[in-house]
C-alpha cells in the first residue's frame, strides 16, 4: 500500500458501534437505481462513479476518471451540507480495495457496495474497521465479505447460514 494510505491506516480508527441496519431488499434496490442513472459510463465508458444513499434513496452522484475524485466530491459534498455517514450506504463502481474502505471509514460510513469484487487489503481493512462489505452487486445478486450481521435478510435466512459456511475465510463467524 502507498504512504500516503498507509499513514491513513496507522490513524484510523474502527467505527463506533451502531444499530444500522440495512435489508437485503434496499440493497436490491439501490443497485437497481444506479443501474438507471444517466451516466457518461454509460456514454463513453472508462469512468468510475459513487452514489452517497440513505436506504435505497440517492443523495448524490458523482463521475470522474479517477474513482478517487469521484468518492473525494462525495466526502467534500457531505462535509459542506453537513451531512453525517452512520445511516448511510456508498456504492462505488469500482474494485472495494484498501483506499475505498479507509475513505468510507472516514466518513463514518457502515455500508460499501460494489458491482466489484474486494482485494484481500480492503478486506483486512473492513474487518478491522467493522465495515459491511459488498460486491459483486448485480441485479438482484450480491456478495457479502464482511459484516453480514448488518444485512436483513428476511426470509433468506437459510441460504445466509450456507454462504457463510460456503465463505467462511470471507465472512467471520
Amino acid at each position: 500500500m502507498g504512504t500516503q494510505f498507509g499513514d491513513a491506516l496507522e490513524r484510523l480508527s474502527p467505527l463506533p458501534p451502531s444499530d444500522f441496519r440495512v435489508a437485503r431488499s434496499t440493497i436490491f434496490a439501490l443497485v437497481a437505481r444506479v443501474r438507471q442513472l444517466d451516466s457518461a459510463y454509460k456514454r463513453a465508458g472508462a469512468v468510475h462513479g459513487c452514489v452517497l444513499a440513505a436506504g435505497s434513496e440517492i443523495l448524490h452522484h458523482v463521475e470522474d476518471i479517477g474513482r478517487h475524485n469521484a468518492v473525494d466530491t462525495i466526502s467534500g459534498q457531505m462535509w459542506l451540507n453537513g451531512e453525517r455517514g452512520d445511516d448511510k450506504l456508498f456504492y462505488t463502481t469500482g474494485r472495494l480495495t484498501s483506499e475505498m474502505v479507509i475513505k468510507v471509514v472516514e466518513m463514518g460510513i457502515p455500508v460499501l457496495v460494489s458491482r466489484s469484487g474486494t482485494t484481500e487489503m480492503g478486506l483486512q481493512v473492513a474487518r478491522r474497521c467493522g465495515v459491511t462489505l459488498i460486491g459483486r452487486a448485480r441485479n438482484e445478486r450480491f456478495l457479502v465479505f464482511n459484516g453480514a450481521e448488518r444485512i436483513g435478510f428476511g426470509g433468506c435466512l437459510c441460504a445466509w447460514r450456507a454462504c457463510l459456511h460456503a465463505c467462511a475465510s470471507l465472512i467471520p463467524c
